[in-house]
């Protein structure tokens, strides 16, 4: 198929946000692709207007910024210049000749009449996001235990809580804006338990000064728990959550430098929910299924290899945002608008962007990133937590691997990866395909050392050729472009 925009736009979070209507404003023809019925991403989730939310605006910070995206992008949707697939799940992207990309979805809800689409562009822009990072722990797979990120979410889109009485435990600064949110929503929140600390930041003034924005934000925070008279837990964890039919309490245990709990500190807090999470993981799946090159982080993720125009390794593909490591709304509403100024300067149908204003967006872009990589370092898993899994601890949920199978896999039979641990014990074959288990899965398999495996171990992430489930159907006949309801004929060739 000849390409149909000049720019297709994976994700409608911050980042692709800022990249379609900048692009737009420069004369590019622009398709967004988003799973989500509506724009802003995991950050900017908001209520569905059938909610009568007065002030959706309460529980984010920067929303005139999204609310001016969400303006610019209406207007360009009016006129033409951008098209905004809502409930668009990209399963896959091929390149289709020397200059062109068709991205493949699968649309609306799961079931047998899920839809299938292709849109076709000249260039292409990945702003996937990330999901949470999860260590497990015994109880883990509870009812009422849910992702940190995800109980922000419960908040945000359904106005609801996962619980009255919520404990917020795991690391990273995600957590605070997760507690005096629940807390400023009426949640008794007994604990914040942060598994790393804080100490890590100071051993970079010269990075906090250069970002006195991050500093301010954090105060606030720390602020908004000192209202509701929380103070975090710091080198602690939630090291097993207990109960029935639901969690009732969870034991949270002082952690010595490497994670490893302290015997005889664990102490046992009542609760009917616990919002637990370890950080963020960048979602990569159709980059690396494109061969996009990878590097580690200094939390022991992957993020994409970039260049300072935001140019992947594979000619033709941008990214912006988490996929080139996790740093935050501003840094993605930067590198959006870097990418599509980049992207501009080469395409033959947009106006030549201001060159002053891509160096502006590289220094605060840099700036941002340097930051960014203090904050990995300093909230990075060390490599004692496997020392809260007992072996029945279920590791991968779907599959309902514990982690004794896991560790024999490893011990017995010689298995120094998550790839071969998964042949041996189908740990990351379940629904999620790894998001939940991956990270664990991954540092189990390098000898229990995460510092080591989430350092040196690996070539990269698994390259998948599916980055979402897929009905069989979508896979037998291919889509129509742009999502039109006619399907094509398939030519077999022999």
């Amino acid at each position: 198929m000849p390409p149909e925009y000049d720019l297709a736009i994976v994700g409608a979070g911050p980042a692709g946000l800022a990249a379609a209507v900048t692009a737009a404003d420069l004369g590019m023809s622009v398709v967004v692709l988003d799973a989500a019925a509506a724009p802003g991403g995991q950050y900017y989730r908001h209520p569905a207007p059938g909610l009568g939310a007065a002030r959706p605006e309460a529980l984010h910070h920067g929303w005139a910024a999204f609310a001016d995206l969400v303006r610019r992008l209406d207007r360009h949707t009016g006129t033409g210049r951008v098209r905004h697939l809502t409930n668009h799940h990209v399963w896959t992207v091929e390149r289709g000749g020397s200059t062109a990309w068709t991205a493949h979805a699968v649309t609306g809800p799961d079931g047998p009449g899920q839809g299938r689409a292709a849109v076709t562009s000249r260039a292409l822009l990945l702003a996937t996001g990330s999901y949470e990072r999860q260590l497990p722990f015994p109880g883990w797979t509870l009812p009422g235990v849910v992702g940190a990120g995800g109980a922000q979410a419960m908040l945000k889109a359904g106005l609801v809580l996962p619980g009255r009485r919520i404990v917020v435990a795991g690391s990273g600064p995600l957590l605070l804006a997760v507690a005096g949110s629940l807390a400023a929503a009426g949640a008794k929140v007994p604990a914040v338990v942060e598994a790393a600390g804080y100490a890590g930041y100071a051993r970079n003034p010269r990075t906090l000064a250069a970002n006195p924005g991050k500093l301010l934000e954090g105060a606030v925070h720390g602020a908004a728990l000192l209202r509701h008279g929380l103070r975090p837990l710091t080198r602690s964890a939630v090291t097993e959550a207990h109960g029935t039919d639901r969690v009732e309490a969870v034991t949270v245990s002082r952690l010595d430098r490497d994670w490893r709990p302290v015997p005889g500190t664990g102490r046992r807090i009542a609760c009917d929910a616990l919002a637990v999470g370890h950080g963020l993981v960048p979602q990569l799946e159709l980059a690396t299924g494109l061969g996009c090159a990878t590097h580690r982080t200094p939390d022991g993720t992957y993020a994409l290899v970039l260049d300072d125009r935001q140019r992947t390794s594979v000619p033709g593909v941008w990214a912006a945002g988490e996929a080139g490591g996790v740093g935050g709304a501003q840094l993605a509403l930067a590198e959006g608008e870097l990418a599509a100024l980049t992207i501009a300067a080469v395409s033959r149908s947009a106006v030549r962007p201001d060159a002053r204003r891509a160096v502006a967006l590289r220094r605060t872009r840099s700036r941002l990133r340097a930051f960014a990589a203090v904050m990995a370092a300093a909230h990075r898993p060390g490599p004692g937590w496997p020392d809260w899994l007992s072996d029945d601890t279920d590791v991968c949920r779907c599959e309902e691997v514990p982690a004794g199978e896991v560790r024999a896999a490893v011990a017995d039979l010689g298995a120094h990866d998550a790839r071969t641990v998964k042949l041996f014990t189908r740990a990351g074959m379940g629904w999620c395909q790894g998001r939940m288990c991956g990270p664990a899965v991954d540092c189990l398999a390098g000898a229990d050392a995460y510092a080591d495996a989430c350092t040196d171990a690996g070539a990269g992430p698994d390259r998948r050729p599916l980055s979402c489930p897929v009905p069989l159907a979508a896979l037998s006949e291919p889509a129509a472009p742009s999502g039109r309801t006619g399907l094509p004929t398939i030519t077999e060739e022999p």
